[in-house]
C-alpha cells in the first residue's frame, strides 16, 4: 500500500471514530432528558394524594379538635376538680355527670311525674336511668360569693328558684350566677301560699316575677316553683298563661348539717333536691357547708349532679 493510500485509510479511520463518539455522546444526552423530567412527574403525583383538598395539614386539625387534645382538655379538667375538692374540705373528689340528653326527656305520667292535660306537668323525679340527681336553690335572701365561687370551682351545676322581693336588692348576683351557667327560675314575686289566692293574683305574682326575671337576668324561664310546694288548678293555668312549662317539686332537702328525705333515705336517678339561699341567721351554718354536704352525700351514693334545666 503506497503512503498516500495509507494516509487516506488513517483519516477515514479518524473520522468514523469521531462519528462514532458524536453518536454516542448525542445518545446519552437524548437519554438524559426523559429519563430526569419523568422521575420528577413522578415524585410531585406521588406527594400530590397526601393533602386532599379540605382535608389535609393543620386546617382539618383546626376544624376538628383532636381526640388526644380532648382527653387533656378533660384530664386538666378533672385535675382541677379534684384540687378543688381538697380546697373545700370534700370527703372525694365529686362524679362527673354525663352529658346531657340531646333532647329533654318526654314527660309521662308515673311515680315521679303528674300531668293535668296539656298544663304544666309537675315532676317529683326526673325520668332518667342515669345516676344523676339535681341541686335547686330557692328564694335568693342569702348572696354568698363563696357559695358561688365554690360551686364554679367544683363544677356543681345547680338550678335557682328566685322570688323578686328577696333578689331585687342585689340582681347582680344572680346575673353573675346565670353567667357560670346557672339557670335563674320563677318563684313568685312575693312568695306567698298561692293556694290563697285567686287566678287572677296568682297569675301576677307569676307573671310579674317572669317579666322580672326576663329584665333583670336577660332570661325567661321555662320552670316555675311554687312556695312551698303548694299550688292548685288555678296556678296550672296562671303559669301556663306566663310560659311555664313545668312545676319542678323535690324528694330530699339539704341543710349544713344535715340531709332531710321525704321517702327512702337514699338517692334514685332523677330526685330533686332542694336547698336555700340562706346563711347562719337560719341555719345551722353556712351555704359551702350545705354545698359541701349535698356533693358529699351525692357522690358517697354513686351519684352525679346534673342541671335539671337540661332535662325538663
Amino acid at each position: 500500500m503506497t503512503s498516500r493510500s495509507r494516509r487516506v485509510l488513517t483519516r477515514c479511520r479518524v473520522a468514523l471514530g469521531l462519528c462514532l463518539c458524536l453518536a454516542v455522546a448525542g445518545c446519552a444526552d437524548s437519554a438524559t432528558v426523559p429519563v430526569k423530567a419523568p422521575q420528577r412527574v413522578a415524585a410531585q403525583d406521588r406527594a400530590a394524594p397526601a393533602e386532599p383538598p379540605g382535608q389535609g395539614g393543620g386546617q382539618a386539625r383546626g376544624a376538628h379538635p383532636d381526640l388526644a387534645e380532648r382527653e387533656a382538655a378533660t384530664r386538666r379538667e378533672r385535675a382541677a376538680v379534684a384540687a378543688a375538692a381538697r380546697k373545700w374540705g370534700l370527703a372525694a373528689v365529686p362524679i362527673a355527670a354525663p352529658a346531657p340528653p340531646a333532647t329533654r326527656p318526654v314527660l309521662r305520667p308515673g311515680p315521679g311525674v303528674k300531668l293535668y292535660g296539656d298544663l304544666p306537668a309537675v315532676v317529683h323525679r326526673v325520668p332518667t336511668e342515669e345516676r344523676v340527681v339535681f341541686l335547686t336553690v330557692d328564694d335568693g335572701a342569702e348572696k354568698d360569693p363563696e357559695f358561688a365561687r365554690m360551686a364554679r370551682e367544683l363544677k356543681v351545676p345547680f338550678s335557682a328558684f328566685v322570688s323578686g322581693y328577696l333578689a331585687r336588692e342585689d340582681y347582680g348576683y344572680f346575673r353573675r350566677l346565670h353567667e357560670q351557667g346557672v339557670t335563674v327560675n320563677n318563684h313568685t314575686l312575693n312568695h306567698p301560699d298561692l293556694r290563697k289566692l285567686g287566678y287572677a293574683a296568682q297569675q301576677r305574682e307569676i307573671c310579674r316575677q317572669q317579666d322580672e326575671l326576663t329584665r333583670e337576668i336577660g332570661s325567661t324561664p321555662r320552670l316555675f316553683r311554687p312556695p312551698y310546694g303548694e299550688f292548685n288548678e288555678d296556678t296550672l293555668y296562671a303559669a301556663q298563661s306566663c310560659g311555664i312549662v313545668a312545676f319542678p317539686i323535690w324528694n330530699q332537702e339539704a341543710f349544713p348539717d344535715r340531709m332531710e328525705y321525704r321517702y327512702d333515705h337514699v338517692f334514685k336517678p332523677g330526685d330533686i333536691i332542694l336547698t336555700h339561699f340562706r346563711g347562719p341567721g337560719q341555719w345551722q351554718g353556712d351555704m359551702t357547708q350545705m354545698l359541701r354536704r349535698v356533693v358529699d352525700t351525692v357522690t358517697s351514693q354513686g351519684f352525679a349532679l346534673a342541671r335539671l334545666d337540661d332535662y325538663l
